[in-house]
């Protein structure tokens, strides 16, 4: 069964997933620009380092893309309670709808989730049950190339042999300093951010809870929700 398409309406998650896309730009344009293909060109790094780079960053993207657009497991207005698991279910107090247990419901995005584990502002999306796979898959990329353009960063100065053709003329070269500054702390930052997130919903597989949910609107300290019914066989 393919994906679906869910699209939320809400602009701090476009600030947010605005401020994504520009760091990924930054990277996808400057990196190259100024360390891969200039060590390429006299002969430090071999070619395939550089498709490496493109691949991994593309990877990035289309994850992100559809980590945003997938929808997470929304359920619909009249759902099907299968025969025998209706003590499974519950009544939202948000949206007067039928829920299976592990659902939760989201105020930004205005409806319940199967297996909610959070509202991402960063994809503009909630992750749950159908898009979580993506959501982690994400995670992924978005390390591997951080940590690959933080690796080519450092090896710049610090291993690589000097540039000896290099063209002043050009902005990205008279300014290469502030520039690789800016994306070495934007690196570290989302290195950081990452790490953690990645710990957060590993430990969350392994001890079958989901990370604080986001969205309930119910003005009490967010908690963590545990998989103990039956029907969820304690698998994502």
């Amino acid at each position: 069964m393919g994906l679906r398409i869910h699209f939320v309406v809400d602009p701090h998650g476009w600030c947010c997933m605005g401020l994504i896309v520009f760091v990924w730009l930054y990277n996808f344009f400057l990196i190259p620009k100024i360390v891969l293909f200039p060590h390429y060109e006299e002969g430090h790094i071999p070619g395939i380092l550089i498709i490496i780079f493109y691949g991994i960053a593309m990877f990035c993207l289309v994850a992100l893309v559809r980590a945003s657009i997938t929808d997470p497991g929304r359920l619909p207005e009249n759902p099907k309670i299968p025969h025998g698991e209706r003590e499974f279910w519950e009544l939202c107090n948000k949206c007067n709808l039928m829920r299976p247990k592990r659902s939760h419901h989201c105020s930004r995005c205005g409806h319940c989730v199967r297996r909610m584990d959070h509202h991402c502002p960063w994809i503009n999306n909630c992750v749950g049950e159908d898009n979580h796979w993506l959501f982690l898959q994400l995670c992924f990329y978005t390390e591997l190339l951080t940590c690959y353009a933080l690796m080519f960063s450092f090896c710049h100065y610090y291993y690589f042999l000097p540039l000896k053709k290099r063209n002043l003329d050009l902005f990205v070269v008279r300014h290469e300093l502030a520039i690789m500054r800016l994306a070495a702390f934007m690196g570290i930052t989302m290195l950081v951010g990452i790490t953690g997130l990645f710990y957060t919903q590993l430990i969350g597989i392994i001890t079958h809870k989901t990370v604080p949910v986001c969205g309930e609107g119910s003005g009490t300290p967010l908690q963590y929700s545990c998989l103990e019914k039956p029907m969820d066989g304690g698998a994502w």
